[in-house]
């Protein structure tokens, strides 16, 4: 069986931008960012890529026409050849009748409700029902589709079934936290062999969102949201915790079944004014680092207290050992980490795809059916184009009047090399194998350096980067090698960056790189399996050295996504100053450098 999952909607931009004012900074307030397609065959996901990576338009929400492409090509699968195409939306009739009553029963003057239901039938029959999500692929591929092969599958579902198979498809507690579904933001449950019950009591309503209020407070920081909340988790480390939080005490009100009501207005000028108010801010405080850094640890300490009520809730209603968190929350990893060491649960995961990324792979996974994966399907986050020799000496060639290059005669080499460059004071493009699936560049498409250096954060974050000084960098190590660095609590491994650790003491002044201002780390772990040529640098890195692990980054600058091909790298590598950039086995400098 063939299914192919996808995320994305060709008037997504025009009509949020016309209808809701998302443009600008509020241009990533839509359904259907992050598009993306992902292929599975014979219960197993063979190929899986986001849109922004082939488009290059940063969390684009539009039809995913070249990641479909890519998806079958790789596989060598036509569209006659796939027996499902699965969509993570379902806007429903009923959704749709929601949707209304929600408008006529809102506290809204009876000008304003017409307004809105006028909006809403134009979203709807343009965009979200069945029929426009059928057109659309039509329109976009030239494929007749037959209608009874379209499969749509609800958003938190297709987040559940992401992290569920990426877990192997045991039995899990799950909980599942956005910034919106259809008509939800929040649900719990548990699956249990490959059957998902949800506790309905616990689900929490759209206009409740934890992910929309802290996103609102993103933007009151002067941040973009729904793209940046990542930062206010950083900024949030630079503050002691706070004693008391008016957002819990006047915004949040927590219920006894694991549920929550949050309050925030809407209108943009209606939260500023109520965050001025709970927070003593103003335009000019706004800017101030120190206002920023309590408003940041105000933010945080909210998602980090709400969360734990869920889990709270989750724990009673189920008895189950492991916890699978998906959906854009579950991106705040310095709150997994409490969530999981304060909770009863032995394990917890959180995959790679558990923002929207994801939802193609859970909506293709959920129509093959999770009781279908194979027991020795390799999970991977390695799921997108990949180059072969020919590919990047073309590249190469492109760009020879700016560039030169060494080629390396195999894997050995090519990671006794660049450990040699990174021991030194290097930046180094790293740039290996298949294409990472998701928001975090997992040593495939990464920038690499040395933690032991003390300013390697501010050289990477102003020279190459472009981005805010305090956004701090996430060490990779070899898993058998992490117990030692850090303090792990209940996870042994960590291979996706969605957990936060200590530093122990001992190694906070030899890896300065790699800590956080509060003496944390992002850490992702690595073996052989996962990721070979990773794990050979990471060894030579750390015998030439005696440094355990190197700092990795995102393979991008600021705005951009992570890159793609050998073209995208060499650009990339030739617009900062990363000082080498190591593809396959070719280690390039600029000519003149």
């Amino acid at each position: 069986m063939i299914v192919l999952g996808y995320n994305g909607f060709s008037r997504g931009a025009e009509l949020f931008g016309r209808l809701y004012g998302a443009t600008g900074v509020g241009r990533n307030l839509l359904v259907g960012h992050d598009a993306a397609a992902a292929l599975v065959i014979d219960g197993e996901v063979v190929a899986a890529v986001e849109e922004e990576r082939l488009s290059r338009v940063k969390k684009t929400s539009d039809f995913p026409a070249q990641a479909i492409t890519w998806c079958l090509n790789s596989a060598g699968v036509d569209l006659d050849q796939v027996d499902v195409f699965a969509f993570p939306w379902r806007f429903s009739s009923t959704v749709a009748e929601e949707m209304i009553s929600g408008i006529c029963d809102s506290d809204m003057p009876v000008a304003a409700k017409f307004d809105a239901l006028r909006s809403t039938g134009e979203l709807y029959t343009g965009m979200l029902s069945p029929d426009a999500v059928y057109h659309d692929f039509v329109e976009r591929t030239g494929y007749e589709l037959d209608p009874n092969k379209l499969a749509l599958v609800p958003h938190h579902l297709a987040h559940l079934m992401c992290g569920a198979y990426l877990a192997g498809g045991g039995d899990a507690a799950f909980l599942v936290s956005d910034g919106r579904a259809e008509t939800l933001s929040s649900v719990m449950g548990e699956l249990r062999n490959g059957v998902v019950r949800q506790f309905d009591e616990s689900a929490v309503p759209m206009t409740s969102s934890l992910g929309v209020a802290f996103g609102r407070i993103t933007r009151y920081l002067g941040f973009v949201p729904n793209n940046d909340e990542y930062k206010v988790m950083g900024l949030a480390a630079y503050g002691p915790s706070p004693q008391h939080n008016p957002l819990l005490e006047r915004v949040v009100r927590l219920h006894e079944n694991g549920s929550y009501t949050i309050s925030v207005p809407r209108d943009i000028s209606a939260y500023y004014a109520l965050f001025d108010e709970l927070f003593g801010g103003d335009s000019e405080k706004r800017e101030q680092f120190d206002f920023r850094v309590k408003v940041a640890g105000l933010a945080q300490h909210m998602v980090e207290a709400v969360t734990g009520h869920q889990v709270r809730a989750l724990t009673a209603a189920s008895g189950l050992d492991t916890l699978l968190f998906e959906g854009g929350l579950a991106l705040n990893c310095v709150a997994n980490t409490k969530m999981l060491e304060r909770s009863p649960f032995t394990g917890m995961e959180v995959s790679f795809g558990a923002s929207d990324p994801g939802v193609a792979i859970g909506a293709a996974v959920y129509a093959a059916g999770l009781r279908n994966r194979p027991a020795d399907a390799v999970t991977t986050p390695y799921l997108g184009p990949s180059y072969d020799e020919r590919q990047i000496q073309d590249a190469l060639a492109e760009y020879a009047d700016r560039v030169e290059w060494q080629e390396e005669p195999d894997a050995a080499s090519i990671a006794g090399r660049t450990a040699e460059l990174l021991a030194g004071k290097n930046v180094v493009g790293w740039f290996q194998g298949r294409t990472e699936f998701g928001p975090r560049a997992l040593g495939n498409r990464s920038i690499l350096a040395n933690p032991a250096f003390p300013d390697i954060k501010d050289i990477i974050n102003l020279r190459v980067k472009h981005r805010e000084p305090f956004r701090p960098f996430a060490p990779v190590i070899l898993e058998s090698e992490a117990p030692r660095v850090f303090s792990m609590g209940k996870k042994t491994s960590s291979p996706y960056m969605t957990f936060v650790f200590p530093v122990r003491k001992e190694y906070q002044e030899r890896i300065p790189g790699a800590c956080h201002v509060d003496g944390t780390a992002r850490v992702q772990t690595v073996n052989e399996r996962q990721n070979p040529a990773l794990a050979r640098l990471l060894r030579a890195f750390t015998a030439r050295t005696d440094v355990p692990c190197l700092l990795n980054t995102s393979f991008n600058v600021a705005g951009e996504p992570i890159v793609c091909s050998p073209r995208d790298a060499l650009e990339c590598f030739l617009a900062t100053e990363i000082d080498h950039l190591v593809i396959d086995r070719f280690v390039i400098t600029k000519k003149g450098s």
